[in-house]
């Protein structure tokens, strides 16, 4: 007979220990310490991109971005993630004063992966819809010209627009922002793709 081993637990205060020492990121699952997966360089050229067009469009503007290096806080799942991407309007809101972990962002873009596809657009995605401030989320293909832009209505269904060409337009809605496939896939190189 098999005996299940059950997933060890960890609290808050571990998971922000490990973190503060650690030379990789972990996301937290309601007591689950989980490792993220390393990025490509199709991944990083695209965030790279998209990061330079964001500096110069809100420049002087009262919004604020954040690349994969500051956490998000989702409170209704006792979960924290590292979006690839977060656009915040106005007011910065953080997480007990830490200066690593934000509440609010509007918009969430995530760049997917072979490994990180399904939770990106499923569970990861439902986590993402409990903040009350979120208001669009784009996932981004590395692979090929493919993008997803969800947008929430005004009464709280999500509606999808797909960009499958170079020659689309990603224009958000909550931010004055676009740019094209072209731009956001400069350099991107898919026959690297992992």
């Amino acid at each position: 007979m098999l005996v299940q081993k059950k997933p060890q637990t960890y609290t808050l205060e571990d998971y922000f220990a490990l973190e503060e020492q650690s030379e990789t990121k972990h996301e937290y699952h309601n007591g689950e310490i989980v490792p993220m997966t390393g990025g490509t360089t199709n991944h990083n050229r695209i965030i790279i991109n998209l990061v330079a067009f964001l500096k110069f469009a809100f420049r002087g503007k009262p919004l604020s971005f954040f690349a994969s290096d500051v956490r998000l806080w989702l409170p209704d799942y006792n979960c924290y993630t590292y979006p690839d991407l977060q656009i915040i309007s106005g007011d910065i809101l953080y997480y007990e004063n830490r200066k690593d972990t934000l509440t609010n962002p509007s918009v969430i873009v995530e760049i997917l992966s072979n490994s990180t596809r399904s939770y990106d657009k499923g569970d990861k995605f439902k986590y993402y819809r409990s903040l009350p401030t979120f208001q669009e989320y784009i996932t981004i293909d590395q692979y090929g010209f493919e993008v997803e832009h969800y947008v929430k209505t005004d009464d709280g269904k999500w509606l999808v627009t797909y960009l499958e060409s170079e020659d689309s337009v990603l224009s958000l809605n909550s931010v004055d922002f676009e740019i094209s496939l072209k731009d956001l896939y400069d350099c991107v190189h898919f026959e690297e793709a992992d």
